[in-house]
């Protein structure tokens, strides 16, 4: 998924018992823009682990709103996570990928240098509802070989609920799938009237994102399309589902990032000379190279602001 504001701002990314941090509306894609929820990054906080940017979507009536149409776009120092509750997405990308993204199952790219893709709803889509994450890179890998993993994981039984652990470890449960630092991806659904106690990594911060339900993060209140944001220390999250519905949930976490970054529209860098450099080399058509298969013209990229780049940081 693209960044597609025409004036994105910059962020450089680096309390309460549980912070609630509540969404701005952003429209994604051309004339009959389909609506997310952006909940990271945001001025309260940019970074929880290293995930650094959360879209929340739907659930959308693709006769409504037109579905999802990103055309061909760059991303460069960050990894893509791409997770569906319902629809499906058509995935193709500058290293030859086709793939779709379908519900329950993860779609995780690695932009590194620099990579280029597209993500189209297809016709079997009547609903469209589901997360797209990024997670900054680290330095060192900040220019990794451009990858892409598909992994399907199967359902975890909790006391109150199920996991679906698509990244890291949560519930007795570890993804296979490989990142540049520790992170933590799951999808939660917690029975109606339940609480469910997760044992967690006390190093890691956490961020539990509301998709359905009437939620208590650690006695917090959490709304639909709210993420509530714990710091290191813990060694237990409790999630009560106070509805009569199922509550479902996204959990991200990661030990926080120790690195100062930069990002603007798809780009995650570490000063504002390579944010021209890679805005530049999309404009001229090198480095992130061409995606096949789709009928349209690429993303131009934004303007850049008039003065340089300012940095900002978590509270």
């Amino acid at each position: 998924m693209s960044n597609t504001e025409t004036q994105p701002a910059e962020w450089k990314c680096g309390g309460p018992a549980v912070e609630v941090l509540t969404a701005r509306q952003v429209p994604l894609g051309g004339p009959r823009a389909m609506p997310v929820r952006r909940t990271l990054p945001q001025r309260a906080r940019t970074l929880i682990g290293a995930w650094c940017f959360a879209d929340h979507y739907g659930p959308d009536d693709v006769s409504a709103t037109g579905g999802m149409d990103v055309a061909p776009h760059p991303h460069t120092g960050l990894q893509t996570v791409s997770w569906l509750f319902s629809g499906e997405i058509e995935h193709r990308d500058s290293l030859g990928t086709h793939a779709f993204v379908r519900p329950g199952e993860l779609n995780l790219m690695t932009g590194g240098s620099g990579i280029s893709h597209t993500e189209v709803s297809t016709p079997r889509t009547t609903i469209l509802h589901g997360v797209q994450l990024w997670v900054a890179l680290p330095g060192e890998h900040r220019d990794a070989a451009r990858d892409f993993q598909h992994y399907v994981p199967g359902p975890v039984r909790l006391d109150g609920g199920t996991a679906r652990v698509f990244l890291g470890t949560l519930a007795g449960d570890t993804s296979p799938v490989r990142t540049f630092t520790p992170l933590l991806g799951a999808e939660l659904s917690v029975d109606p009237g339940a609480t469910v106690t997760l044992g967690v990594d006390p190093e890691f911060e956490h961020g539990l994102l509301v998709d359905t339900g009437d939620v208590r993060l650690d006695g917090t209140v959490l709304k639909p399309a709210e993420l509530g944001y714990a710091a290191p220390g813990r060694a237990e999250l409790t999630v009560t589902n106070e509805g009569p519905g199922t509550a479902r949930l996204v959990l991200l976490g990661g030990p926080p990032f120790g690195e100062e970054i930069l990002m603007w529209w798809n780009f995650v860098c570490r000063s504002y000379e390579e944010i021209v450099e890679a805005r530049d080399a999309w404009m001229s058509g090198d480095r992130f190279g061409s995606v096949e298969g789709y009928d349209g013209d690429p993303l131009p990229a934004p303007e850049l602001p008039r003065v340089p780049l300012k940095p900002r940081r978590n509270p």
